[in-house]
């Protein structure tokens, strides 16, 4: 919060700058100030409760330097801003933070409203409140205090908030209307201002433009599909236009899905009973021609996401089916356990449309990443692309390749398996390359050498396979260019291996004193040593090593075995034998 509102208080200064007019009369930034302070509180991660908090916390602070409260903690009494009060252009930024603040709301709840559709009541009406809000801020700016480029703003501002109201009410053409004139006044104005702000003003008619061509849609005009089409292909149309814009997508095809009963793929006609898989198919070709037309990686990169994401949901839909069907299977007498039926099939074919367009997607990361890998490193401190992303993606597409041999009714198709085995050749081929890329870099230049090989065998088989096949190197990597880039690479490879093996026969004079000999046993010798005079000079070997003494003689006495002893018997005290006697006088103690 603290960082915030240092970033507020900066805000707050450059607005001040920018409602001065250079022409005498009230000036007022309109959209420039909405979209800097949307930028820096929230709305660049789609935080709209944080841009409402700041909007709150911004007329507080304002009301409180105009002196224009609202009564006081005990009561409220409400005032509205007259022309007459126009003294400071700080009033029209009042109403502007006014009409933000219940925009902000509204789009909160427009969020929030997905999953709980009772908010749909309170957005409509804090839409209807930031429009009028809008429409006084119109008004005041009517006052002849006030300039021309103010003017046209808050008209463009209110036809906006008009627009976005009538949109939400379905209320296609009278929002087309308002979309249509806040659209004519921005062009307007990016014709008569610099480049900095006609800059401002094109980004919002092309915010806008989607709007429009949606309610022209609705209205009637069939050609605007083709338009909103071009423009989800662009990335435009986000926010509030996404959403619908997916849902209009989703109900054309869903009417032309009536139609479609069939399938053929692999010589086999397999029918679609289900509408979800109905859908998808349909899309699929216009999904894929949205990816060739795609302007740049950004876009094309989300829309395989959004085709990867349909896939997924349309096999778990079939997925769920073919467990009902093995129940049904059980349950019946006639198990067929040889065939594959049909749903199964249609499961292996929608099983491959999403491998193939995983391969697709990690290709066409991998052939950016190549070019941004052969080009010089501008900034040194960024981390650039190295071999070993690409070989990390290469797994990723063998990975799915390996999947695509296992799918259930193709395991007879040799023509199939051939066109697997020879994408994996080809794709084997770029892992090598890159492996031996990675190597190059940390000089070890046999092993790169060896790997530069085998890229050229598995080429050299790809090139005699694919003979047999028609068309199936198309969709694949040039090999030939490949093999060009490895000879040149191999030519490169040797001579900087020869440079290094002359740097370290050098190196041997400069570090030949590198040894662990102690320098009291070389003193004959005369060598540069700089660890002598470092911290752990290497002067003598401690601990010494062990050298061996002579041990002091041990003394055995021998001669103890040879001498015979007197012996003692009469000197030992003999035990009498007292009998009964002596043992009745032992227990009461007589004899002792």
């Amino acid at each position: 919060m603290t960082a915030d509102k240092q970033t507020e208080g900066k805000v707050s200064t450059m607005d001040e700058n920018k409602e001065n007019s250079s022409d005498g009369g009230l000036g007022l930034e309109i959209l420039q100030i909405i979209k800097e302070s949307q930028q820096q509180h929230g709305l660049r991660h789609g935080d709209y409760q944080r841009y409402r908090g700041y909007c709150s916390r911004r007329l507080r602070r304002l009301r409180k330097t105009l002196g224009f409260k609202m009564g006081n903690r005990h009561k409220f009494i409400g005032k509205k801003i007259t022309v007459e009060m126009l003294s400071d252009n700080r009033y029209l930024l009042l109403v502007l933070m006014e009409a933000e603040r219940a925009w902000s709301y509204a789009m909160q709840l427009k969020q929030e409203a997905n999953t709980e559709p009772r908010k749909r009541f309170h957005l409509l009406s804090r839409l209807r409140k930031a429009a009028k809000h809008s429409e006084n801020l119109e008004k005041l700016c009517e006052s002849p205090n006030v300039d021309a480029k103010t003017k046209l703003e808050a008209q463009a501002y209110t036809a906006y908030l008009t627009g976005m109201v009538e949109f939400e009410l379905q209320e296609w053409k009278r929002a087309m209307e308002a979309f249509n004139k806040c659209k004519t006044i921005y062009e307007k104005l990016a014709s008569a201002f610099t480049e900095e702000m006609a800059a401002l003003y094109r980004q919002r008619v092309d915010e806008i433009s989607p709007n429009i061509r949606y309610c022209a849609y609705n209205i009637g005009d069939q050609n605007a599909i083709n338009d909103l089409m071009q423009m989800r292909l662009t990335g435009g149309g986000g926010g509030m236009m996404a959403e619908k814009l997916e849902t209009l997508i989703t109900q054309a095809r869903t009417k032309q899905a009536a139609t479609m009963s069939e399938v053929e793929w692999r010589g086999r006609t397999v029918p679609v009973k289900m509408d979800k898989a109905r859908i998808f198919l349909l899309g699929l070709a216009d999904n894929e021609a949205a990816v060739a037309q795609a302007s740049n990686e950004e876009t094309k990169e989300h829309l395989y996401e959004t085709l990867l994401a349909e896939c997924r949901d349309t096999i778990q839909a079939v997925r769920e089916e073919l467990k009902t069907e093995a129940k049904q299977r059980e349950r019946s007498s006639d198990n067929e356990s040889g065939k594959v039926s049909n749903l199964q099939f249609l499961h292996s074919y929608l099983s491959y449309i999403k491998l193939c367009t995983l391969v697709k997607r990690n290709e066409s990361m991998a052939h950016t990443l190549h070019s941004k890998l052969k080009e010089p490193d501008a900034d040194e401190s960024k981390r650039g692309p190295k071999p070993q992303d690409l070989i990390r993606l290469y797994d990723i597409i063998l990975q799915s390749l390996a999947e695509l041999a296992t799918l259930q009714g193709l395991e007879d198709d040799h023509a199939f398996q051939k066109e697997v085995s020879l994408k994996t050749l080809v794709y084997k081929a770029y892992r090598c390359f890159f492996i031996a890329q990675s190597y190059v870099l940390v000089k070890k230049w046999s092993e790169a050498l060896v790997l530069y090989e085998r890229v050229l065998k598995y080429a050299k088989e790809v090139q005699s396979k694919a003979k047999s096949l028609n068309n199936s190197l198309k969709d694949l990597p040039d090999v030939q260019e490949l093999i060009a880039e490895v000879n040149a690479e191999k030519y490169s490879l040797q001579a900087a291996a020869i440079l290094d093996t002359d740097e370290t026969v050098e190196a041997p004079s400069q570090q030949q004193v590198r040894d662990n000999t102690p320098l009291c046993n070389r003193l004959e010798a005369f060598r540069l040593d700089a660890s002598l005079v470092g911290k752990h000079p290497n002067l003598v070997q401690f601990p010494p090593d062990f050298q061996p003494i002579p041990c002091k003689p041990l003394f055995f006495d021998l001669a103890l075995n040879h001498v015979a002893f007197p012996p003692l018997d009469d000197k030992v005290e003999q035990k009498g034998k007292g009998g009964l006697t002596g043992y009745i006088k032992g227990i009461f103690g007589f004899g002792s």
